[in-house]
């Protein structure tokens, strides 16, 4: 599969497609900056770059991999969503990262929420987890409000992350669970909506 044939992936307020070179000013930005802390940055220019590469190159090899997460209507890029397997990962991952200035708007989970679902419906996944470093608060967060739990007995990176697996497309389907990520997505989705104390993304 080649990354010209990445899927097109939406929602009621984000269009998710691959990684394309117009992309990258803010993929730099937010690599450099103290947001990609627990992402193994801030990185240095070719550092960065050579990321960005693996982002492209990780669609060619594994036939799946993060989408670029812009808004519908002015096509701004907010962040990425997606799959994510480099090599050494003991296992398939769900990862996101929001650019810093657009924290705060539910982008995250309504992107996430969407690529999981694709990852069950249309790859066949039975199982998925996010491997996080345990500081980063935020993401923790947010894997609990997707229906992610701590498992202990999974394989780590490299011994300095906490695993999250996501629920199973059987423990999802019709339940309780999936109703409420669905009720938050669409507070967020409601211009009016003015969260305050909520967690971020």
């Amino acid at each position: 599969m080649g990354h010209r044939d990445i899927p097109v992936l939406e929602t009621k307020r984000l269009v998710l497609r691959g990684p394309d070179p117009q992309d990258y000013p803010g993929f730099k930005a937010t690599f450099a900056s103290y947001r990609s802390r627990f992402m193994g940055g801030p990185l240095n220019p070719y550092e960065t770059w050579m990321l960005y590469a693996a982002e492209i190159g990780h669609w060619e090899i594994r036939g799946y991999g993060m989408w670029m997460v812009h808004l519908k209507g002015t096509e701004e890029t907010v962040g990425m969503a997606g799959g994510w397997c480099p090599a050494q990962w003991p296992e398939r991952e769900i990862a996101w990262i929001i650019w810093p200035e657009k924290g705060g708007h539910g982008f995250a989970l309504e992107a996430t929420h969407r690529v999981r679902r694709y990852f069950y419906e249309e790859q066949g996944w039975e199982t998925a987890v996010s491997f996080l470093d345990p500081k980063n608060l935020d993401s923790i967060r947010l894997a609990e409000r997707l229906g992610a739990k701590r498992d202990h007995e999974a394989k780590s990176v490299d011994g300095h992350d906490v695993c999250y697996r996501h629920p199973s497309p059987a423990q999802l389907q019709g339940s309780q669970l999936a109703h409420g990520i669905d009720m938050e997505i669409a507070h967020y989705q409601d211009p009016l909506f003015k969260p305050k104390g909520w967690a971020i993304d």
